[in-house]
């Protein structure tokens, strides 16, 4: 059962701004503006101590000297005021009736242990009332299917199936603005920062129940509640799979990240040992978090081990053999089922796995591979590989391969890698926004379809198969 007030993060039918700012370049504006733009369509109450206009685009708003002014009733307070009236704030929201804030001030735990009792004395405040705390030190708070973007990050996240959570706010709002770069789909993006309430665990078990996500991906530098976050980790992974970057992996990085977010970072190999117990894929830069939760979001499970590479040229074909070698995936290797790809060859192809088309492969090569492939019951996984020529527009592939796939009706994992220029980057770009995982690397494709055998393998040994 999903506790209410955290619903309330993600849904809000009324959200209030404290701290809103009629001043563009500030924090307190810039959630404002954020949550006009994004279209949230719930009501908007911006709490300023002078009482001033707000105007957004050609909206204007009233705002009111206290959130005990507030004529309605509010489900979700975002506090944006210095930390030493936060208290006072969290006070009045209490006594509003509010369900969730997401306090942005910072000057708390991350200060030291005078910081961390003030900390302790908001959360007991919060829970006096039955409200629940996100933060402090934290940008806020992304709900795409609501319309809500009540962060100061980027306004137009793209909305898809991945939940981003930051114990970082500067990389969590670099990240978000790097999703918008790269056509990744965000369900939610939530700014965990000090935790000193809400945290991961709680997180998970709300997209756990959330149809709108479907993949996980968390920056990390500790955990409060160890034991908990494990539990519900290994519950969660049995159903949707969790991609975790741990920082603070050296002893002077953790040093760092306790005083970042006030943060126990542990020993490493102590989270390395429990991630793999509780199913939870480790990556170690954003760039593979982010390919790897790109397949894990959009895929579906593998049926088999048999995986098929097609290609057009011998190196990239090499390049993902070693990478799927390397990373445990299994190359179908039937001579007599292979041998139906010959036909879209010239006859110094090869059909021996990875499927060498050639460079002579133009559109109706690859079409007709791709199709025996995706047709073929013994094949259980698809990497499709194209080192831009003349003969074929990388964007013409990705039509293709897009066509085919939902033809299929898209039930067997398939990646793709185009290496090439400017044409090879807007037909990735295509790919990925149509929920096909789209790499321009063949090793960072394979590794990516590698997590989420790895992932299937993990849930099937849960199941005792």
């Amino acid at each position: 059962m999903v506790d209410p007030n955290i619903e309330a993060l993600f849904r809000p039918k009324s959200v209030a701004v404290i701290g809103a700012s009629e001043k563009p370049g500030k924090i307190g504006y810039a959630i404002m503006k954020n949550l006009v733009e994004y279209g949230y369509e719930g009501k908007i109450y911006p709490v300023n101590i002078k009482g001033v206009e707000i105007r957004i685009g050609n909206r204007v708003f009233k705002s009111y000297r206290s959130i005990l002014d507030v004529p309605d009733e509010v489900d979700m307070a975002v506090i944006v005021v210095p930390a030493k009236f936060v208290p006072q704030v969290v006070e009045e929201a209490g006594k509003k009736g509010v369900k969730v804030l997401p306090i942005i001030s910072s000057g708390f735990g991350e200060l030291g242990p005078e910081g961390k009792k003030v900390e302790e004395e908001l959360v007991k405040t919060a829970h006096k009332y039955g409200m629940r705390i996100l933060g402090p030190n934290i940008f806020g708070v992304v709900y795409t299917p609501e319309k809500l973007n009540a962060t100061f990050g980027p306004t137009d996240v793209l909305p898809g199936p991945l939940a981003l959570i930051s114990q970082s706010g500067a990389l969590g709002i670099a990240l978000m603005g790097w999703t918008i770069l790269e056509k990744v789909g965000l369900s939610a993006v939530v700014s965990v920062g000090n935790k000193s309430d809400i945290d991961d665990a709680d997180l998970l078990e709300f997209f756990r129940e959330d149809d709108n996500t479907k993949a996980i991906l968390i920056y990390m530098e500790g955990v409060k509640d160890g034991r908990r976050f494990m539990e519900v980790a290994k519950n969660v992974s049995k159903i949707k799979p969790i991609v975790v970057i741990k920082a603070g992996r050296s002893e002077r990085g953790a040093k760092a990240a306790a005083s970042h977010t006030g943060s126990l970072a542990g020993s490493d190999k102590i989270y390395d040992a429990a991630f793999k117990q509780a199913g939870i894929i480790r990556a170690y830069t954003i760039e593979e978090a982010f390919d790897y939760a790109r397949a894990l979001s959009n895929l579906p499970e593998p049926a088999g081990e048999n995986l098929v590479i097609i290609t057009n040229g011998g190196g990239i074909g090499v390049m993902a053999t070693d990478a799927a070698e390397e990373s445990g995936l299994h190359l179908y290797d039937n001579l007599e089922d292979l041998k139906a790809f010959s036909k879209y060859m010239p006859p110094f192809g090869s059909y021996k796995n990875p499927i060498d088309l050639t460079g002579m492969a133009g559109a109706e090569s690859y079409e007709g591979a791709i199709r025996e492939a995706l047709r073929n019951p013994n094949i259980h996984s698809v990497a499709v590989l194209y080192c831009q020529t003349a003969v074929l527009d990388p964007r013409d592939l990705a039509e293709i391969v897009i066509r085919e796939y939902n033809e299929a009706g898209r039930n067997k994992p398939m990646v793709v890698a185009i290496v090439g220029g400017i044409e090879a980057k807007h037909a990735i770009d295509r790919l990925n926004e149509e929920g096909i995982p789209a790499y321009p690397e063949p090793d960072r494709a394979i590794k990516s379809l590698a997590a989420l055998y790895r992932w299937s393998r993990w849930k099937a040994k849960q199941r005792g198969e």
